[in-house]
C-alpha cells in the first residue's frame, strides 16, 4: 500500500542512507526516539541549527539538546566528571539528558548553547535514531519537532500534523515507546535535576546516592522545557477536576463506573507510566477534535506523575 504522507520514510537501510543525505546538505529530517520525535541537523553546523530556531519559531535564547551516538563522540566536545559516569553507565542510551561543561575547541555551533559555556547532550535509545547516528561523523542537535511551546510528537503523523510539508523527510520509527521527554540533570557545579522526564528521580537518586528534587526554575532557560508555558494544546485546562463541565474534554486515568464520549482516559488502571506515554497522544487527539476546553482529574504527584503534572501545569497557561 503505498504512503499517504510522500514525506515519510519507512525505516530502511536505503532510507537511513537519504537521511545522511539530507544531513549533508544541512537540510532539517525528523527522526524518532524513544521519548518524543525530533527536529534533527548537523549540530556543528550554524545554517543547519538556525534553520531548526526558524521552523520551530524557538527563542534564540532556548539551548538545544544534542543527539550523541557514543562517548567516543562526546569526548571532543565536553569535559566528563564522576556523576556523569555514573549515570551513563546506568541510563544511557536512554531518556536521560546530562547538562555538560563545553570544551573551548568543540566544534559544536554557538547558536546552539546561546553562547554559554554548557551543553545539553543525551544518547537516544531508539533503534533508528542509533543506527541512523552510527552513520554520521557528527552530532545531531534534535529539539522536538514541534512549534514551540507547543504539543510535542509521538508518531510520525503528528510531525506531518504540526508542519506538513515543510519537512521533507520524515523518518518513520513507530509511536514512541516513552511518549515524554527526557529527564534533564545538571553536573556543572553540583549536580541539579533540570527538567522532569523519561527517568524518576528516585532512580537516579539511587545511583548517586543522593537525594535530589526538581525545583521548578521559570526564569532560568539554561536547558530546554523551562518557559512558563510549554507543551500546550492551545486550549485553557483546568487542573485537579472532580468531573466535566459543559462542553469540557475529561483527562482521567483511571477507570470510572459511568463514562461518557467526552471521557479520554490516560490509563484505566492508575498506571502513572502508561498515563505519561499517553499524555501528548491524548492532547493532541482533544485538540483535533476541535474542543474548546480540557478538564484533568488530580494526578498523584509522585514517581511519572511529578513529570505529568509539570507539563500539565505549563500546558494549562494558555
Amino acid at each position: 500500500m503505498r504512503n499517504i504522507y510522500p514525506n515519510i520514510y519507512k525505516n530502511s537501510a536505503k532510507n537511513l542512507n537519504k537521511a545522511k543525505i539530507f544531513l549533508k546538505k544541512n537540510k532539517i529530517i525528523a527522526v524518532p526516539t524513544e521519548t518524543v520525535y525530533g527536529l534533527a541537523g548537523n549540530a556543528y553546523s550554524y545554517v543547519a541549527i538556525k534553520k531548526i530556531y526558524s521552523l520551530k519559531k524557538r527563542p534564540k535564547k532556548n539551548p538545544l539538546i544534542i543527539h550523541y551516538y557514543d562517548l567516543k563522540m562526546l569526548q571532543n566536545d565536553c569535559e566528563f566528571n564522576n556523576d556523569f559516569l555514573k549515570l551513563y553507565k546506568k541510563f544511557s542510551p536512554g531518556p536521560i539528558t546530562f547538562v555538560l561543561k563545553l570544551k573551548k575547541n568543540s566544534k559544536i555551533s554557538k547558536n546552539v548553547t546561546n553562547k554559554k559555556k554548557t551543553l545539553a547532550v543525551r544518547f537516544p535509545k531508539h533503534p533508528v535514531s542509533r543506527k541512523l547516528l552510527k552513520l554520521l561523523k557528527y552530532p545531531l542537535a534534535a529539539p522536538s519537532a514541534n512549534i514551540s511551546t507547543k504539543i510535542s510528537p509521538v508518531s510520525s503523523k503528528d510531525v506531518e500534523d504540526e508542519f506538513g510539508k515543510k519537512i521533507k523527510f520524515v523518518l518513520d520509527g513507530g509511536r514512541s515507546k516513552i511518549g515524554l521527554e527526557s529527564t534533564i540533570v545538571g553536573l556543572i557545579n553540583g549536580t541539579q535535576i533540570l527538567r522532569l522526564g523519561g527517568i524518576e528521580i528516585k532512580k537516579i537518586n539511587k545511583v548517586l546516592k543522593t537525594n535530589l528534587k526538581y525545583k521548578p526554575k521559570n526564569k532560568i532557560l539554561n536547558v530546554p522545557g523551562q518557559f512558563k508555558t510549554h507543551y500546550s494544546p492551545g486550549i485553557p485546562i483546568r487542573m485537579n477536576a472532580n468531573k466535566p463541565r459543559p462542553g469540557e474534554a475529561f483527562i482521567l486515568i483511571k477507570k470510572r463506573k459511568s463514562s461518557d464520549k467526552n471521557f479520554y482516559y490516560l490509563s484505566k488502571k492508575n498506571n502513572l507510566k502508561e498515563a505519561a506515554k499517553n499524555l501528548y497522544k491524548t492532547l493532541r487527539m482533544i485538540k483535533n477534535k476541535k474542543f474548546k476546553k480540557i478538564a484533568i482529574e488530580k494526578i498523584p504527584n509522585i514517581g511519572f506523575g511529578e513529570a505529568i503534572n509539570d507539563r500539565i501545569s505549563r500546558a494549562s497557561k494558555v
